[in-house]
């Protein structure tokens, strides 16, 4: 099921003109968010603090800026990722529109030039009449109908005002960014370019090949360089998507060969043999200019990620265009402080995006869609948009918005959120396509009752 819009949707949505809507942040919640109730005929007030402010992850003031990997994660119909992104274009989600048309070779994964990625969607903002950006730093919530989707960077002022109205305890962790190094200064012939489990040299990743020597080696160097956060802060202030590589050594010297430098799948041209461990890169640009380090977030100190990075066969002399970064994020204990849409009881406003405790930058952009619409339910006097658990959005949002859900820490779409299967149990890749097409089918029951907020202007394709 595939569904397209076209300009306002109905007399009520025309309507919504008069009826402005405060969106606080121009990251990839917000961005969708502002987008689609403009789609509906709102009229947006989008703020974004940059470059007014800024944060230590951020390095533009582009809108959709993607901070870390510039990977969405993967497409296939039988993982809980890709079934995300088959959800969200069955909602006419613009942001997966403009993520395509953004996409870079990258295997099963949607990755994007980053730069491309953002212009786009700043075009798109840019042609909305409805849509007036304004630059500067909110340090209160608004008054009126509004969506906080400022992200876990949002400004100190407003996330301590949020906490205060909220009136129970903010969480907060940190997240950290990998390196990304000039394609340029690669050794070509010691990396290769290959993807997982193919027979022939050639693929959508550049591979860094060590042999069990320069493994041992480039772990002993990592958990004993300096890093920037102190090294007794609480592991379980960590991100736990995006643990630095220098905490995932720390826990097992073989922690990394089974997680970001596993070998499986690929073979060093130059030996005919798997390497014991294999330190991937991926290309931030179609160009080949640029490539992060995939897995390799870290909290290292800048001199200290040159010296046990170039540790790396095939990285020796790489140059960095960006070193990691650590920086706090936060979000808000929404199990006990929101409603099942994310919004504070009793008022006009609604949260959206990585605040929220949604991990991951697909989970921002569907958290924006889900803002929009019911948001402008509510402005309409519509009833809510309450998505099938069985669904890789609905159980993620029915898992963050749950009271029995305790402690509450950041969680990303997975099929361990979605309601069982009915009887015998299938074997894993069978159970997740499964899953997988019970929830495209409950998803399109769901969206045929709900013409009031997608509009007769969607036509199935």
């Amino acid at each position: 099921m595939r569904r397209s819009v076209s300009g306002g949707l109905t007399k009520r949505g025309m309507a919504m003109r008069d009826s402005a809507v405060t969106v606080v942040g121009g990251g990839l919640a917000g961005s969708e968010c502002a987008l689609q109730l403009a789609r509906r005929g709102v009229s947006v007030r989008l703020v974004e603090q940059r470059p007014v402010a800024t944060s230590p992850a951020h390095h533009t003031a582009d809108f959709a800026e993607l901070v870390c990997s510039n990977s969405l994660k993967s497409t296939r119909h039988d993982s809980a990722a890709g079934l995300l992104k088959e959800e969200l274009r069955a909602m006419g989600s613009i942001l997966l529109e403009l993520a395509l048309k953004a996409r870079l070779p990258a295997g099963s994964a949607l990755a994007v030039d980053r730069e491309r990625f953002s212009a786009l969607v700043g075009e798109r903002i840019e042609a909305q009449d409805l849509i007036k950006v304004e630059r500067r730093e909110v340090t209160r919530l608004p008054e009126g109908p509004c969506v906080i989707a400022a992200g876990p960077l949002c400004s100190r002022a407003l996330f301590d005002d949020l906490a205060r109205r909220l009136g129970r305890g903010a969480l907060s962790f940190f997240d950290a960014a990998a390196p990304i190094v000039d394609g340029e200064s690669l050794d070509t012939d010691i990396v290769f370019a290959q993807s997982r489990y193919e027979q022939t040299e050639g693929g959508d990743y550049l591979n860094c090949p060590l042999d069990r020597r320069e493994y041992d080696a480039f772990c002993e160097e990592l958990v004993s360089a300096e890093r920037v956060v102190p090294r007794d802060f609480e592991r379980a202030e960590l991100f736990m998507a995006c643990q630095p590589i220098e905490e995932v050594a720390r826990s097992g010297h073989d922690s990394l060969r089974f997680g970001a430098l596993k070998p499986v799948g690929l073979t060093d041209p130059r030996t005919g043999r798997r390497p014991w461990a294999v330190a991937q890169l991926r290309a931030e640009n179609v160009r080949g200019s640029a490539y992060n380090l995939v897995g390799f977030q870290t909290n290292l100190r800048w001199g200290e990620q040159e010296r046990v990075f170039r540790m790396i066969p095939g990285l020796a002399h790489a140059d960095f265009f960006r070193y990691g970064v650590m920086h706090r994020n936060s979000f808000v204990d929404a199990p006990r402080v929101l409603d099942s849409s994310f919004a504070i009881p009793g008022t006009s406003c609604r949260l959206a995006g990585q605040i929220c405790g949604t991990e991951g930058y697909t989970e921002a952009i569907a958290s924006g869609l889900l803002a929009a619409i019911n948001t402008y339910a509510e402005l309409s006097g519509l009833d809510r948009l309450t998505l099938p658990k069985t669904g890789a959005l609905g159980s993620l949002v029915s898992y963050a918005t749950d009271p029995a859900t305790e402690p509450y820490q950041p969680m990303h779409v997975n099929f361990g959120l979605v309601l069982p299967l009915e009887g015998p149990r299938l074997k894993k890749r069978e159970r997740y396509r499964a899953y997988a097409d019970r929830a495209m089918s409950d998803l399109e029951r769901c969206l045929e009752d709900r013409d009031d907020l997608f509009g007769s202007s969607y036509a199935r394709a």
